[in-house]
């Protein structure tokens, strides 16, 4: 039997979840305080229509999963109240915007007996899991260093008008533009031991976070590395990257939002035969990540109902929305 499923938040990405969740379950059920955003979507899917998250959960009994799709600051209350619902939880990047929230979050899961999953796309693309695989196998070796670029573009008309760019629903460009690259930084090399940031607003005089960031980063493992991000590259995207340097190779993946393998030079082996990537999700004026919402269904499903399965946890959202804090701590010390 299919799952059912409910949207809540029908803003522009709601529809990338839409087109997914019918492939792999029911759409019963959109929710959003703009009611003609919500009743354009219900409409399209032939979905129920609500502009109340608490009379959703009240009146759809059925439903199975709930798509959190809402601004980044309304992530764990709509969770929360949906895990207390009964309902299993996929939220989209970032779990939230703050640790204690994510805690909070991830304490409703396990008392709830819900599980809770995080959308972090960019773990499908076809160089990230082929660099993954090497990792897993030792076949890098040690890891010395690293080094993350995120050099994208985002308009003063994308803040206008918007949640984004507030510090109470936005967060900060690492939480919207770049929480992938720092789950990716997790996923591959572990925690976090300490940080050294500069932060800057140049160009966005408008909003109240940065549009760029210089890090300096030591892993628990000993590697060391530098995240270099901003949204200020000149008219569009132009790098979205990670290199590691290893005992026993170098690797970097590349391309605009990490879609490409760039360079490989490993000891005894060599990455030949990537599957073609996804395209960048494409919101008119502005690019973002590789569109791997099909894949991401596609695993939620298995995840939920096979205990054990690898997917994006809420452990691991938090962990990125940990080490994002600590970015910010250590700019503004």
């Amino acid at each position: 039997m299919k799952p059912k499923f409910a949207i809540i938040g029908c803003g522009r990405i709601a529809g990338r979840h839409a087109e997914q969740i019918i492939k792999v379950g029911e759409l019963t059920a959109v929710c959003d305080t703009d009611l003609q955003r919500a009743r354009e979507l219900g409409k399209e899917y032939d979905a129920n229509v609500y502009f109340s998250i608490e009379k959703l959960l009240q009146a759809e009994p059925s439903i199975d999963i709930v798509s959190i799709c809402t601004p980044n600051g309304l992530h764990a209350e709509h969770s929360i109240k949906s895990l207390r619902a009964g309902k299993h939880v996929l939220c989209e990047k970032p779990l939230s915007i703050h640790s204690r929230d994510a805690h909070l979050m991830l304490e409703a899961s396990n008392f709830s007996g819900k599980k809770l999953f995080v959308v972090k796309q960019n773990r499908y693309n076809p160089p990230v899991e082929a660099v993954k695989k090497l990792l897993n196998d030792d076949k890098l070796g040690n890891i010395f260093s690293f080094q993350i670029n995120c050099f994208w573009n985002r308009p003063k008309q994308y803040y206008s008008n918007s949640w984004k760019g507030t510090k109470s629903l936005d967060g900060g460009t690492l939480y919207t533009q770049f929480s992938h690259f720092i789950d990716l930084l997790y996923w591959f090399l572990g925690d976090v031991k300490e940080v050294k940031a500069l932060t800057r607003n140049y160009e966005h005089s408008s909003i109240e976070i940065e549009d760029t960031g210089v890090v300096l980063l030591e892993m628990l493992n000993g590697a060391v590395g530098t995240l270099n991000y901003t949204v200020n590259s000149f008219q569009k995207n132009m790098e979205g990257s990670f290199t590691i340097f290893g005992e026993r190779g170098t690797v970097k993946i590349g391309g605009q939002y990490l879609n490409e393998l760039e360079y490989q030079c490993i000891d005894g082996e060599k990455i030949e035969y990537l599957a073609p990537g996804k395209p960048a999700n494409a919101y008119g004026f502005y690019q973002g990540s590789m569109s791997n919402h099909d894949k991401v269904y596609e695993n939620l499903v298995r995840a939920i109902n096979e205990p054990g399965y690898e997917f994006a946890s809420g452990l691991d959202g938090l962990k990125s929305v940990e080490i994002i804090e600590k970015i910010y701590a250590a700019a503004k010390n």
